[in-house]
């Protein structure tokens, strides 16, 4: 008799034992990294100080969610380097994290680096910044520069409390020397800085840059910043279409006239490779301790506009002016080559974005006409979810076993 009972028990025992593991590989495997995965996909690596802590009372908002499918085309999701099929590697010596070369006429991504990993803007989020006040506020509207503006943390243009500004002049002390100062003033003027930055993102999703969450006006970190190379070419990209932007970015002086018993103040564009590299059109700088060196710049040749984006970079070996010029030297002999486009800029969100508006239509009134990007909506959830369907399963299986080792039983007593 025992053996009997002995022999069902060890038959049901590995009967369970394996519809277990075949019900809870699938969950271990979604729980379990993916093996090859992109680093930074879902955020930007940890802070390495206290800058992102959030407010006594107030938590960090969770990581943005990513598209189900990569905005900019398959390639776009790939990590690592992204050339076009049969192209050698980009010149030695880059060190960005994250990088991306685009057409800024037809929007075709030349070549990349991990262009969707989460990384941080630094001040290369004021080109949102302009893109907002560039729609909202008219060029020649005055702005009286607060106290409080003109003690931000610095880089600052040098505003004073009390003078009185027009938009246009704040604009070229936002993108040509990065004025935290002036960031903070359009804020006071586009309604205070939580105000501000809701419009920044509304716009970053209107657009389709969905890895970009601003947190502060001026770029400094703060919780739940994010960007991605990608992304923050797509702004450029639409910046680069309204005039006032281009003409700002390619300033190399500009002065600030005395206004009210406040002083002139001198802009000089901090980009060193305005009236250095051959056709350059101008671009934005920044750095924070925790979004290291980042960079944008676009030069011309031969009819052909390409801009450039560099994220976490370093200084040495050599500068990161030096670096992005290799790269846009790198895009030029692959747009000579007519190699094919590893990706395309597009403006028009996902349809599971929600923004307000349709995310195609532009704040010029125009339409992104560099390709559309369709991305599917995630697959629905099963509510019940693995888990349940699992424990469902052990319950039934200890119901017929209970049914199997009883029959058995009274077989053997008989």
């Amino acid at each position: 008799m025992h053996s009997v009972v002995s022999r069902s028990l060890k038959v049901f025992t590995t009967t369970l034992a394996a519809a277990l593991l075949a019900l809870s590989t699938p969950a271990l495997a979604a729980a379990a990294p993916q093996q090859g995965q992109c680093a930074n996909r879902q955020a930007p690596p940890p802070p390495v100080d206290t800058s992102e802590k959030p407010a006594p009372g107030k938590q960090a908002p969770a990581p943005l969610a990513v598209p189900a499918v990569p905005v900019g085309g398959d390639r776009m999701a790939e990590c690592g380097l992204i050339t076009p099929d049969g192209a050698l590697n980009p010149p030695d010596g880059n060190t960005a994290a994250s990088w991306l070369v685009q057409d800024l006429d037809t929007g075709a991504v030349v070549a990349a680096k991990d262009p969707h990993a989460r990384q941080r803007p630094a001040s290369l989020i004021k080109t949102l910044l302009a893109l907002v006040v560039a729609t909202q506020l008219d060029p020649r509207q005055p702005i009286v520069a607060t106290k409080e503006d003109a003690e931000q943390e610095c880089t600052c243009a040098g505003l004073v409390a009390g003078g009185q500004y027009t938009v246009d002049q704040l604009l070229h002390g936002l993108l040509m020397h990065s004025g935290n100062d002036v960031a903070h003033a359009f804020a006071t003027a586009l309604g205070g800085v939580d105000a501000t930055v809701a419009k920044m993102n509304a716009l970053a999703a209107k657009i389709g840059a969905l890895d970009t969450r601003a947190a502060t006006p001026s770029g400094l970190d703060g919780p739940g910043m994010s960007t991605s190379a990608y992304d923050l070419s797509l702004i450029f990209h639409y910046a680069m279409k309204q005039p006032e932007f281009a003409k700002v970015i390619a300033t190399k002086s500009f002065e600030i006239p005395a206004t009210g018993g406040k002083p002139a103040i001198p802009i000089y564009n901090d980009n060193k490779l305005l009236g250095v590299y051959p056709g350059f059109l101008g671009g934005k700088t920044g750095f924070t301790d925790d979004a290291r060196h980042t960079y944008v710049g676009a030069a011309q040749r031969k009819g052909k506009r390409l801009a450039v984006v560099m994220l976490r970079a370093e200084q040495k070996p050599t500068k990161v002016v030096d670096q992005a010029a290799k790269l846009l030297d790198y895009g030029f002999e692959l747009e000579n080559d007519r190699a094919a486009p590893v990706g395309q800029i597009t403006y028009q969100a996902p349809a599971t974005t929600s923004a307000g508006g349709d995310p195609s239509v532009l704040a010029d009134g125009g339409t992104g006409n560099s390709g559309t990007s369709s991305a599917a909506a995630p697959a629905k959830e099963d509510p019940f979810g693995v888990t349940g369907w699992i424990i469902t399963l052990v319950v039934f299986l200890l119901i017929v076993g209970g049914f199997v080792v009883g029959h058995q039983r009274k077989k053997a007593s008989a």
